[in-house]
């Protein structure tokens, strides 16, 4: 049989079109999305601590970047761990980061500072931000390194310059092009080629259109615009790859972004994060903790997720990072510790791994 393309989540895949691959129909105001319980089978003496970033591969293989002592976990289909990398050193090896927010806090002692974000692109190489560690490693996906953007060094606080704090990147499938969110330190986007030779930047603090407010994750729609989630102003804007100003429209801490489809049939998935701790706010019904699907235009179709936050299956605590395999199912990631473990007593792993099935439309 000839191997004709097959597009979903965003990639063309050269893998036979035929009855074992079926692609989901398009998003509608009549799907509905329903979780699954227990995906992930984490085995005895892995700890994720919180899962943080999620993607998949063309075999829609799951690929946790996680802050737990194997920064890398990779999950069969149904739930299966199947590879981990990262660590090379004895479990009990850790060391104190100060986070982006200030916080002095225990890690494992890895290859990465503080996992971020993970991406893999459409040749099935993964992509890995490590945000207190300013760079953005280009890995293969048993863990070899194919490249690495960054000096290690935290470039002056806003001033632009690659790199303070990065938290996202895509890449394009027609060039190759390297875009990234950075994110925590600055308030900027930058775009380099498939070298990593920087070709132009844009953004800058601030709360007008095309200005940021900590912009947290980006997707690019058809190879021809760049959505990002700049969260603390709760929406997302949408430029061209040359960094123009397009469109926005409100989302409640809008933390990740998913796009699937292509044309007309683009749909743009954004995850929302709530209240922080602490907030008088936290707790109030319908305050973010949920997943909105978007047309191209930003007409919402549809929302999953309870109105409400917690631990249930049906329920998200911090969303962090979404992933949409070729069947409709998506994969969210959540740093639960960080907004809510660690304030428990005694500090507890909550879940931090979800996975919602496509049951109706």
């Amino acid at each position: 049989m000839t191997a004709l393309p097959c597009v979903a989540a965003n990639r063309t895949w050269s893998k036979p079109c035929h009855q074992e691959f079926h692609m989901p129909p398009l998003v509608s105001s009549n799907t509905v999305f329903e979780p699954v319980a227990g995906w992930a089978k984490v085995p005895h003496g892995l700890w994720l601590r919180e899962a943080t970033a999620v993607a998949v591969d063309s075999n829609d293989n799951v690929y946790v970047f996680n802050r737990g002592n194997q920064p890398v976990l990779v999950f069969d289909p149904e739930g299966n761990v199947i590879d981990m990398w990262g660590n090379d050193n004895p479990v009990d090896a850790v060391r104190i980061i100060r986070d982006p927010y200030g916080n002095s806090m225990q890690f494992y002692d890895t290859w990465f500072s503080r996992p971020h974000a993970i991406t893999i692109d459409h040749e099935d190489n993964v992509w890995l931000v490590d945000d207190t560690g300013h760079q953005i490693n280009k890995m293969s996906k048993s863990g070899e390194y194919l490249m690495q953007i960054g000096s290690g060094e935290a470039a002056e606080p806003q001033s632009g310059d690659m790199f303070n704090k990065p938290t996202d990147v895509a890449i394009s499938e027609k060039t190759g092009d390297i875009f990234i969110t950075d994110g925590y330190g600055n308030s900027r986007v930058h775009r380099l080629d498939k070298d990593g030779n920087h070709i132009l930047s844009w953004g800058t603090p601030g709360t007008d259109p095309g200005e940021f407010n900590l912009p947290h994750n980006l997707a690019l729609i058809d190879d021809e615009e760049v959505i990002v989630c700049d969260r603390e102003s709760h929406r997302v804007q949408v430029f061209s790859i040359d960094g123009e100003f397009r469109r926005e429209w409100n989302s409640h801490k809008s933390v990740a972004v998913e796009v699937t489809g292509t044309g007309d049939d683009v749909r743009i998935y954004v995850a929302e994060q709530g209240p922080t701790n602490g907030s008088p706010t936290r707790g109030n019904a319908n305050t973010g903790n949920r997943v909105a699907v978007y047309d191209r235009e930003g007409n919402r179709l549809t929302r999953f997720g309870s109105t409400t936050f917690g631990i249930e299956p049906d329920q998200f605590l911090w969303p962090h990072s979404m992933a949409i395999d070729s069947n409709g199912n998506v994969y969210v990631a959540e740093v639960s510790y960080v907004e809510w473990g660690r304030h428990q007593n005694p500090h507890q792993e909550m879940p931090s791994l979800r996975k919602w099935t496509r049951a109706q439309g």
